[in-house]
């Protein structure tokens, strides 16, 4: 699997970043399988997070036979500084690791919100903190939503964060208020140096109000293969990206290594997103 240097952290990390929320309400059994799929697909970079219910806990037992071989990252959506620190210390005893890779500010999609983690007494004192102590190697923001670009523009301007985890996919960047956003944070990134991930490459549009949702994403993913090859290759060929976090349901996950293996043009992939009518953005509305 390709690999692309993670900015200023270092790290060779693969194009596709398991994305460990799809262990969120899975049992062991169904983490371990999924988890060994990505290990044999050559992935070597795992997104966690605290509140992805039980993920943690999950990734703990497989974690502690490949710690040595894998880059992990974890997220706090404490916005205070002593909440934030009590749950860096509780992921690290979840996940079974005295250190994790990447600490990451999560959910931070708006100025209200990053005002909160970046003021005083904020969860960015507690990330710093922990960095300092040898907890975490580098610390980093997350967000969704329409404004998370501009936000993440503007934490990168207040501190010197290592990674940025934003929104983008082909119909995301079709917005130009969007568009405008995602490109001025991308010339931020590459001036500091700060490694760029993306979410959302999959997500198709919400679920519609009367849809059975059958899959653990909260947004409706694309599940025809063709489309997921073309969404997955569309992301991959913007080289600004260093990779993109799998969709959170763990039958999604062979499809998406497909289609990292098979990748079509950008504007083949274009083609193929443009013949769906319902391809929209997944924040049009947002889970309570």
């Amino acid at each position: 699997m390709e690999r692309r240097r993670l900015g200023n952290v270092g790290h060779e990390s693969t194009v596709l970043i398991y994305g460990a929320a799809a262990l969120a309400e899975v049992d062991q059994d169904t983490a371990d399988a999924s988890l060994q799929e990505a290990l044999d697909a050559g992935i070597n970079h795992f997104d966690v997070a605290a509140d992805y219910g039980d993920a943690e806990l999950r990734l703990a037992p497989w974690l502690r036979e490949v710690r040595s071989e894998v880059f992990v990252a974890t997220k706090t959506v404490e916005r205070e500084r002593d909440a934030a620190w009590a749950q860096i210390n509780d992921s690290l005893e979840r996940l079974g690791t005295d250190r994790v890779d990447l600490l990451q500010l999560h959910s931070v999609g708006d100025l209200e919100t990053l005002d909160q983690v970046t003021g005083r007494g904020g969860a960015l004192e507690a990330a710093v903190r922990a960095q300092d102590e040898g907890l975490v190697g580098a610390v980093g923001i997350t967000g969704h939503t329409h404004t998370a670009p501009r936000t993440h523009l503007e934490a990168l301007r207040r501190h010197s964060f290592a990674t940025v985890l934003t929104p983008i996919n082909l119909v995301l960047s079709q917005r130009t208020d969007y568009r405008d956003d995602y490109d001025a944070l991308v010339r931020e990134a590459q001036t500091q140096g700060v490694g760029l991930m993306a979410i959302k490459t999959v997500a198709r549009r919400n679920w519609p109000a009367d849809a059975q949702q059958d899959l653990a994403t909260w947004y409706e993913p694309h599940v025809d293969p063709e489309r997921i090859r073309a969404a997955v290759s569309w992301a991959l060929s913007r080289t600004e990206l260093t990779g993109i976090a799998t969709p959170g349901d763990v039958s999604l996950l062979r499809h998406v290594v497909a289609a990292e293996r098979n990748r079509m043009t950008a504007e083949e992939a274009e083609q193929v997103l443009a013949n769906d009518p319902e391809y929209s953005s997944p924040f049009e509305s947002m889970p309570a």
